[in-house]
């Protein structure tokens, strides 16, 4: 894993984070509270889905999606 991929889909309202290439996507399973797992061929969760991101009352507002990155590093990982 190199990079982390975050989009938000300001239309449907939804966050998705991606560990891995969303190309090898192949099959989604829904947990509780609006979470969608993205996981590959293996089982592997390779990214995830936050359903309704926002609230309403944040989206009439015109709140925008705070971005907050720290990065950690573990030994061997980063190159």
């Amino acid at each position: 894993m190199n990079k982390v991929k975050v989009y938000y889909d300001r239309q449907g309202n939804t966050l998705s984070v991606w560990f891995d290439d969303p190309k090898k996507e192949h099959m989604c399973e829904e947990s509780d509270d609006d979470v969608v797992l993205v996981k590959d061929r293996r089982g592997r969760v390779i990214g995830f889905e936050r359903l309704n991101y926002l609230t309403a009352k944040q989206r009439e507002k015109g709140v925008t999606v705070p971005v907050e990155v720290q990065m950690v590093c573990v030994k061997g990982v980063f190159r």
